[in-house]
């Protein structure tokens, strides 16, 4: 079939395979280009499909020559009908691992389950026996409570008042007033349920009481901070609330890893454009200045710049993990440059419909939207014929 992109609101409902294939392919000569990494050999990645969690399985994979098990809760593809993004890039993933002669298996399932831990387990005992890397890297809006068996639905809202500011349609570069209505405490207690740091626990809970982390094991698991201008809708809103808990819970698995000389980090990554930045109010025009600013002073990262530098400087250098006084690894450290953050204010001020295309890359953001779902790729020839049905090796 011939695929393109069809859009509805800020999601994107089709993927390309080849396009995913390219991106994965792009991010894997990158990790490549950088030279070995003296890191983890058996890893686990828990979101593992798109995003950070497909950067750290490929940083893990072809910079540390590492086996991986990836996890993940992905649309296989049906006739007529694509594949989600994420199933497509852990097919070309487990494709080009085979190549290097990397061992890579999945499972595709809901990772907050009893059942899909349980599988996960079954398959680390079969075929790696233990765990040195856990990374922690979920995204999902809703949570089935494996305990209560309460389907819990995030919210993205300001705590304590509603919250007015601009931001940005990206599909039509129009700037806007946008005004949310603040979060009751329901609301707030049910984001930290889904994207707090309960599930993280529960997994490495399940992992130590079977033996399956070796000796020394550490967890990543992944966090935002951001500037002032987003912090309303963000840090102290109700994803804030969220992103809290599953900080403090690095300390709690580190107290409970402490006879296998484990440890859990956050890590505060930078700003970028995934799904779930693309339908957060404000975000959008934040990261289209920021890019812009970034891009000029050489400083610019995505994920696999990201994440391979956390392996490569942070994780394994051969020195102390270097942490903030919240105990938290900052890579987000050239976005929250004062001279970077400076520069973001002041192009605040005076965004608005006309003036964006000149000082925002707003054709950067959308480019990276698209890149996504597999489009706008060099190299794919979207007008031919391509076949939607792919397999992820190890699940079919």
């Amino acid at each position: 079939m011939i695929i393109e992109p069809r859009m509805r609101g800020f999601i994107c409902l089709t993927a390309h395979p080849k396009g995913c294939e390219q991106n994965v392919k792009n991010q894997i000569e990158y990790v490549k280009s950088k030279g070995k990494i003296d890191g983890a050999k058996r890893v686990l990645v828990i979101g593992a499909s798109t995003g950070f969690g497909m950067a750290s399985r490929i940083s893990s994979a072809f910079g540390c020559d590492a086996a991986t098990i990836g996890v993940f809760f992905e649309k296989p593809p049906t006739e007529g009908k694509t594949a989600s993004p994420g199933w497509y890039n852990s097919a070309a993933f487990e494709n080009e691992a085979q190549k290097a002669g990397l061992y890579a298996k999945s499972i595709n399932g809901d990772a907050f389950s009893n059942e899909v831990k349980q599988q996960t387990i079954d398959l680390i005992k079969a075929d790696l026996g233990q765990i040195d890397l856990v990374i922690y890297s979920l995204a999902s809006p809703v949570r089935l409570h494996p305990t209560t068996g309460v389907l819990h639905r995030s919210t993205l809202k300001p705590i304590g008042g509603t919250f007015t500011n601009k931001t940005v349609d990206f599909h039509t570069g129009n700037v806007t007033q946008v005004s949310i209505e603040p979060a009751n405490q329901e609301d707030i207690d049910n984001t930290v349920v889904v994207m707090g740091g309960e599930d993280w626990s529960m997994w490495m809970e399940a992992l130590k009481k079977e033996g399956l982390l070796a000796n020394g094991a550490t967890t990543i698991a992944y966090s935002y901070i951001g500037p002032s201008v987003t912090e309303a809708v963000y840090r102290k809103g109700t994803i804030g609330r969220a992103k809290d808990d599953l900080e403090a819970t690095a300390f709690t698995i580190t107290d409970s890893l402490k006879d296998i000389y484990g440890k859990a980090y956050v890590s505060v990554n930078k700003a970028l454009v995934t799904q779930a930045s693309s339908a957060i109010p404000v975000i959008p025009l934040y990261i289209s200045l920021l890019y812009k600013i970034m891009k000029a002073d050489g400083i610019h990262e995505g994920c696999i710049e990201q994440i391979q530098r956390l392996y490569a400087q942070r994780l394994y250098s051969n020195n102390a993990v270097p942490t903030d006084s919240n105990g938290r690894i900052r890579i987000d450290d050239w976005e929250m440059r004062d001279d970077v953050q400076e520069q973001v204010a002041k192009l605040w001020l005076e965004a608005t419909t006309e003036s964006l295309p000149e000082i925002g890359d707003l054709a950067g953001y959308k480019q990276d939207f698209l890149n996504l779902f597999g489009f706008g790729f060099q190299g794919v020839d979207y007008d031919a014929d391509t076949n939607e049905l792919v397999n992820v090796p190890s699940i079919n």
